[in-house]
């Protein structure tokens, strides 16, 4: 029996994914570890008797605004203090006339086409996260196909294939075509005779011919069936030269050293599988789908300072920005706070020892993604990419396409890179216009065109977002065994919930479960029952 992966291991395992096929590869891997998953979500919250019991609420992304709906319906009487001038938190969108400075100073300012945009944050919805699915249709937010996976895009390594880009589906159907050939030659070779017998044998090796595209004997091979996959040099047409000619697959060494099959498991993985979705318009439609059952409960503007609790309500002292930096607490009987942990850690938070320390035990990963607006759609006109990712060793680490408008004339915007890890310290540390011009130097790699069809752009650093440094709470595992449960469960009258308090980090799904989790441990208290 192998053995399971010892942390020393696995964190080996992670830094050579990352040296061989990026940040964005190195993320998924965590994933795959544990620290993210689906959804439990079946039902929401079944709360009622708040019998008037006043409740405040710590911030109005989706977390807090979830909470405020629902201690509503319950009967209780709820107000948020939010610290930006709108609701939403992470879930926003970048669009034409925005203006933002970062920490350090740096302007962003975005100047797309009308209609066009960007999401910094969460850009698209798994299918199988039931709860943020179940409340956009409860709020009427209308969603549409978030094309994650597209065959025709481009992977591309800086030290293989002479640093052209290959597309994902001549590079894929020629890794599966030399594996299955490869399994084959095992087993006709009898290395297979002792875990498998004869019928399964006979079974393996026909699954291996129709999965690999192998001729009769075996061999993954130029031929129609092997085009049949990747595609042809000249594509089957009509008249007498309409006969297709097959294309030539890459030399097995190539494919096997180039590392690019690590982004053939990128949509393996349960949370990257389609059908995956988007709001119509930009992600920030969910916020203001939440904004528009509880926008008269938010007071915006309002900078917590401290958070107060005894034995008979909480208190919270904030500055009201709006009015001139005016000093003011608000009294209630419990608190819901979904201020991210890294800013809670800086405030006086009157909590237990152990929740302190659960607060200061979850550090926040630098994630950096660019909106880059061309003057035309040059990926759907002159290689017919119609959404989908590329993904590429350098630093950007992928580019994704626009899974709406197809077709359409003028402007566009793409994704033109995500990163964590260290290309996002590395990009976060430059100016918003110099990740601007990386991102275009790195992306023409895959698209020469760049360069030509550059409109304007926008780099976007969590790390040097004021109201929360950082993109999402990263927990290690030791980290989850020692704190977890003291960071999810209720301290006396304050309840902490975000997606740092969910097994589904750094997604809004986590947010909406941590919340749901939050009211009904602040409704048991407040009926005392616990």
């Amino acid at each position: 029996m192998t053995e399971a992966p010892s942390r020393s291991t696995r964190r080996q395992l992670l830094s050579r994914i990352g040296m061989v096929a990026g940040t964005a590869a190195m993320y998924q891997a965590m994933t795959r570890l544990g620290h993210a998953a689906g959804s439990d979500f079946t039902s929401p919250p079944n709360l009622s008797g708040g019998k008037g019991q006043s409740v405040v609420i710590l911030g109005a992304g989706l977390a807090g605004m979830l909470a405020a709906y629902e201690l509503r319906k319950a009967g209780y009487k709820v107000q948020i203090l939010e610290y930006q001038n709108r609701s939403g938190g992470r879930n926003f969108t970048l669009r034409g006339g925005d203006r933002y400075t970062e920490l350090g100073g740096g302007v962003i300012d975005v100047k797309f086409a009308a209609g066009n945009y960007v999401n910094p944050g969460p850009w698209r919805l798994p299918y199988h996260h039931h709860a943020i699915l179940h409340y956009c249709r409860e709020f009427g937010v209308a969603l549409e196909p978030f094309q994650q996976f597209n065959m025709n895009t481009w992977l591309h390594s800086s030290t293989t294939f002479g640093g052209k880009p290959q597309r994902y589906r001549d590079y894929m159907s020629d890794f599966t075509g030399y594996t299955a050939e490869l399994l084959s030659k095992a087993i006709n070779q009898g290395k297979l005779d002792d875990p498998a017998g004869k019928e399964e044998r006979e079974i393996l090796l026909e699954a291996m011919r129709d999965w690999g595209a192998l001729d009769r004997d075996y061999r993954y091979v130029k031929g129609l069936h092997a085009s049949n996959r990747r595609g042809f040099d000249h594509e089957p047409g009509g008249g007498p030269d309409g006969a297709p000619t097959p294309s030539t697959p890459f030399s097995r060494d190539d494919v096997m050293k180039s590392g690019l099959w690590a982004w053939m498991a990128f949509h393996m993985n349960y949370e990257m599988q389609p059908t995956m979705f988007q709001p119509v318009g930009g992600m920030d439609m969910i916020g203001r789908g939440f904004a528009r059952q509880v926008g008269d409960l938010v007071t915006h503007q309002a900078k917590v300072s401290k958070i107060a609790q005894d034995d008979h309500g909480v208190t919270v002292s904030w500055t009201d920005m709006a009015h001139g930096g005016a000093t003011r607490t608000t009294k209630a009987d419990f608190c819901v706070c979904t201020i991210p942990l890294s800013i809670l850690t800086q405030m006086e938070v009157e909590v237990s020892d152990a929740m302190l320390a659960a607060i200061a035990a979850v550090p926040y990963a630098s994630s950096v993604k660019l909106g880059l607006e061309f003057k035309r759609r040059f990926w759907e006109e002159d290689e017919a990419i119609y959404g989908g990712i590329s993904f590429t060793d350098q630093g950007i680490s992928q580019i994704s396409y626009p899974s709406h408008g197809y077709f359409s004339k003028g402007p566009a915007v793409l994704l033109g890179g995500y990163m964590f890890g260290p290309a996002a310290y590395d990009f976060a540390g430059m100016t918003p216009e110099e990740r601007v011009k990386h991102g275009l130097q790195q992306g023409a790699a895959l698209h020469p065109q760049y360069l030509k069809e550059f409109s304007n752009g926008v780099g976007w650093a969590w790390s040097r977002v004021p109201w929360i440094e950082g993109c999402c709470g990263t927990w290690s595992e030791q980290a989850r065994r020692d704190h977890y449960k003291t960071l999810t469960t209720m301290d006396r009258r304050i309840v902490l919930a975000g997606e740092h308090a969910s097994y589904v980090g750094c997604w809004q799904e986590g947010a909406l479960l941590s919340s749901i989790s939050a009211v009904e441990q602040l409704h048991k208290r407040a009926q005392g029952a616990g």
